[in-house]
């Protein structure tokens, strides 16, 4: 993994703590300062219940036709509940033929700062009855102005032709900010005038930027940075918008359908995983389904590319690997798109000049459904997933509708058993915990030809953490479960600790960051890795899942473990386990973030497997001039001090650290020459870096590793952006807490 968590910079701040662990040796806890947050609120549910009462759609079609059944009776409906009978002390029929007129009255969101603020007016519950519910969402920034300018007409088109009187549609637009340039109303001229207002300059300062999978031109004359972390943010962004347009209609009852259209969205990895999850979530939670449009219509791929790169260089062009890179990239842009829509009961239409399907597929879902309601007979609040039985004594139709919902959580009246049974649920359900923010980073470095040492990282707000007041310190406990899975979903390796934290109440802990620290073994291949995390004063829960790969590194011409950043060190016992990242009996704690202080020690590790075998006058040469100049850093020491009979394997292997300000060198340090291997056992050097930054200025930099294996005569460059903050006025140095170490997964 060559990137983690690039959007988690701009949160943290820079002044390093260090948490308590438990006895049981699970993770030092480094926290580091942060702005303080407000806890996310809590939504349990996935259906809509109030006072206990649940609400689910329900869809009747004839099997053969697919024509919507009308005129049941609750009397017609059988309701289970994981297998129990319920008895439905509400009915609905909802009608979209049967709609009264509205006022011109608009509707607004339950809370004033959401996106749908009260601007004129606000339909009751019951003017809603027998309406659509559709929101237009203009994805501005993902859009080119041809993009705009087709899904502008398709939306007039819509307006004019295609809407019925008991639509009630809203518009709302992503450019600078998240904006509702239209309240849900039965006006078309309103809605018109909201259309035609989005013109096609709204995407500039957002275009998706190069990556190093791009097809394009290299130019040696300037540094071309690989912008895959500011695509990032960019989806990050959109992903956020989507949940929140969601939350803002959650209080609504009836079914809400959103048209989203965009020019694509890149996901990459885990970096947007968890956005992705937040957004699916809220739409399942607020009975929302997104319809994903993709207004760049039907393309024709090139291999050589459109206008906007380039002639390329090479046989890339010749050979197929262009074009399949433009196919390549084409599908992750839709794949988010058809995640979105297939998570929330939707529809994803692609690669078509002609969007009015997307509008005939929303009417056609939302014209005519039952609402049926219960009092749930499980009156335990546990939060456990309930399934949803809906059968009528008909062989003819066939019923549509969500399979079930979570019952709501009362963790203070839960037992032991009942805790941990939510903790692996949580760790077994589809759907992630969101409650609490989790970010997770994972490395790896070799340990023989076939396995690696997988260290993983946990960073979860302080500010989340509720801690209770225990004399002069505060006190709080967390619970942390984690699991590895192979590809065909076996369980290979898992994690399960209780992590007690007491820290003094002076160090602020609320604005820092707790860290949690495990570490698996792992072969070559691909896994799945879920965590779950949760503070046991509340019973909030927060989780990260995501794919794993540990690489092959036969197949690398230089073979090189992941870059760890660090700036800080702990102490570890003897009886720790042999991890690559500690050394000398301090353990190296990962920056996750990459944000440092001028004040600090930026701490660089990492190993090159195999050199190649320098000759006699190669190794001649090294030997003569690994000593010659002063550096900031060496060849990390080996663990063993015991020395070799034989005779050390001759290597060259070079290294250097750079800053990089834009296209500028702010800072290098000298080269560093490996002569010999210092980790014999395990065929590598290992490098360590402690890079003073009192002489960068504060600001975002590329940092790039400069490695050469001279006598092999490969070399790889990576590079991660890091930002370093001013140091902080001088203050009264704070009493550190006590640590342990890191936990060790199976």
């Amino acid at each position: 993994m060559k990137r983690h968590l690039s959007g988690f910079v701009a949160a943290v701040a820079a002044l390093a703590l260090i948490l308590p662990a438990s006895p049981q040796g699970a993770v030092p806890a480094p926290a580091q300062p942060q702005d303080q947050q407000q806890p996310p609120q809590s939504n349990p549910f996935t259906l809509r219940v109030n006072s206990d009462l649940v609400l689910t759609n329900v869809v009747v079609r004839d099997k053969k036709t697919g024509q919507l059944v009308k005129g049941l009776t609750e009397k017609d409906f059988t309701v289970t509940e994981d297998g129990k009978p319920q008895h439905i002390v509400s009915f609905d029929f909802e009608n979209v033929d049967e709609a009264a007129a509205l006022n011109e009255a608009t509707i607004n969101g339950a809370s004033a700062s959401g996106i749908f603020a009260a601007k004129s007016g606000v339909a009751t519950t019951e003017e809603l009855r027998n309406h659509r519910l559709i929101v237009m969402f203009f994805d501005l920034t993902s859009m080119q102005p041809d993009d705009i300018d087709r899904a502008q007409d398709a939306a007039r088109n819509y307006i004019n032709k295609q809407m019925h009187p008991a639509d009630l549609v809203a518009a709302v637009s992503l450019g600078n900010t998240l904006s509702l340039d239209q309240d849900f109303t039965a006006s078309k001229n309103l809605l018109i005038k909201a259309i035609n207002s989005y013109g096609g300059t709204e995407q500039q300062g957002f275009e998706a930027g190069s990556t190093s999978t791009s097809n394009q031109v290299e130019d040696a004359s300037a540094y071309t940075p690989d912008e895959s972390e500011y695509n990032d943010i960019n989806t990050d962004r959109e992903l956020f918008a989507i949940e929140e347009i969601s939350k803002s209609l959650g209080y609504l009852n009836e079914k809400k359908s959103l048209l989203y259209f965009s020019g694509g969205i890149q996901r990459d990895g885990i970096e947007n995983q968890a956005s992705l999850h937040a957004a699916i979530n809220a739409s399942v939670r607020a009975n929302v389904s997104i319809y994903s449009v993709d207004a760049r219509g039907l393309q024709a791929i090139s291999p050589l590319g459109d206008a906007t790169t380039g002639n390329l260089r090479g046989a890339n062009s010749f050979n197929g690997a262009a074009l399949q890179n433009n196919l390549d990239s084409n599908f992750n842009s839709q794949e988010v798109m058809s995640t979105l829509s297939s998570d929330t009961g939707g529809k994803a239409f692609f690669d078509s000049n002609d969007f009015s399907p997307a509008f005939t597929r929303i009417q056609n879902d939302t014209s005519a459904y039952y609402v049926l309601g219960f009092h749930s007979t499980d009156l335990r609040r546990d939060g456990r997933y309930r399934r949803l039985s809906i059968k009528i004594d008909r062989g003819d139709v066939k019923l549509e509708y969500r399979p079930g919902y979570y019952a709501p959580a009362d963790y203070q009246h839960a037992t032991r058993d009942e805790r941990e049974r939510q903790l692996e649920e949580e760790l077994s359900s589809d759907l992630p915990a969101t409650d609490m923010a989790v970010y997770m980073q994972a490395l790896y470095f070799r340990l023989a030809d076939n396995r690696f040492y997988v260290p993983i990282s946990l960073v979860v707000p302080g500010s989340q953490i509720p801690f209770v007041k225990g004399g002069d310190r505060d006190k709080a406990t967390i619970d942390i479960i984690g699991q590895v899975k192979d590809t065909a979903g076996h369980d290979v390796g898992d994690i399960r600790d209780t992590v007690k934290l007491a820290v003094d109440q002076n160090q602020q802990v609320r604005q820092k960051n707790v860290q949690y620290t495990t570490g698996f073994n792992l072969p070559i291949g691909t896994y799945h890795v879920k965590f779950v995390v949760r503070e046991n004063e509340t019973g909030r829960m927060g989780s990260f899942e995501t794919d794993l790969t540990v690489p092959d590194l036969k197949k690398v011409p230089l073979k090189m473990s992941s870059v760890v950043l660090a700036s800080q060190r702990i102490p570890v016992g003897k009886k720790q386990a042999d991890s690559p990242l500690i050394r000398d009996g301090q353990q190296l704690v990962p920056n996750l973030p990459h944000v440092f202080r001028q004040d600090q020690h930026m701490v660089l590790l990492y190993e090159v497997y195999d050199p190649a075998k320098a000759t006699g006058a190669e190794a001649n040469a090294a030997a003569a001039s690994a000593g010659a100049d002063a550096a900031p850093a060496k060849p990390a020491s080996s663990k063993s001090d015991k020395s070799d009979k034989n005779a050390p394997t001759p290597v060259r292997v070079m290294t250097s650290i750079e800053f990089l300000s834009g296209s500028v060198k702010a800072f290098e340090t000298p080269l560093i020459q490996a002569t010999q291997l210092n980790e014999p056992s395990r065929d590598a050097v290992a490098f360590q870096f402690e890079v003073p930054l009192d002489s960068l200025k504060p600001g975002t930099y590329i940092c790039q590793i400069n490695v050469i294996d001279d006598a092999g005569g490969t070399f790889t460059f990576p590079r991660t952006a890091v930002l370093i903050r001013p140091a902080p006025a001088a203050t009264p140095p704070a009493t550190p807490g006590a640590s342990a170490g890191s936990g060790q997964g199976n």
